[in-house]
């Protein structure tokens, strides 16, 4: 055997080894894990809002342990015009609440989820769903809520809320989404 052969089928049996050796098994720990989400889960009182087709557009879930009353019947969808990332004057109100919320909860997480029509490139909308998320994470902090509680994401025109290809559709999914974690 040539010893050209011979590497090629060292690199094939490595690789291989490789590939078993970063495969993983479930353990104690994992079931756990999955076991406190569900009894969690179970122990929530209400939870609002589902999109077209019962697709989740946001929640807030009411439970009396964490606190999350001052929150109910808050907006948790706030929607930009066209191209801008710019938070509107009547979303301020609600997101001051939001922000009173998180600065008296130092331990409560939010997930800013940015989005986007269709119209534009896919890369266009990314970065604009992003710059819609960090506008509401600045004004959040500018409240004084720290950045550590606040992640941002965008999804661009990926998850859209409205399915139609018209102006009315187009508001519907140029949003910021907030979710507690």
């Amino acid at each position: 055997m040539s010893v050209n052969k011979l590497g090629k089928f060292a690199v094939i049996g490595l690789s291989a080894a490789w590939i078993a050796g970063c495969s993983t098994t479930a353990t104690d720990t994992d079931s756990s894990t999955v076991a406190e989400d569900a009894n969690s889960a179970a122990n929530t009182d209400s939870a609002y809002g589902a999109g077209q087709d019962s697709a989740m557009t946001s929640v807030i879930v009411e439970d009396k342990d964490t606190g999350m009353d001052s929150l109910a019947g808050v907006e948790t969808v706030f929607y930009f015009d066209f191209d801008k990332s710019i938070v509107r004057p009547e979303s301020r109100e609600a997101l001051a609440k939001h922000a009173a919320y998180l600065v008296s909860n130092p331990d409560a997480r939010v997930v800013l989820e940015g989005h986007a029509d269709e119209r534009g490139t896919r890369e266009y909308n990314m970065a604009l769903g992003e710059r819609r998320a960090k506008a509401i994470s600045r004004y959040l902090t500018i409240q004084g809520v720290a950045a550590s509680q606040i992640e941002t994401v965008s999804f661009g025109e990926e998850v859209p809320v409205a399915f139609g290809h018209d102006s009315n559709a187009w508001q519907l999914n140029r949003r910021v989404e907030v979710r507690y974690e």
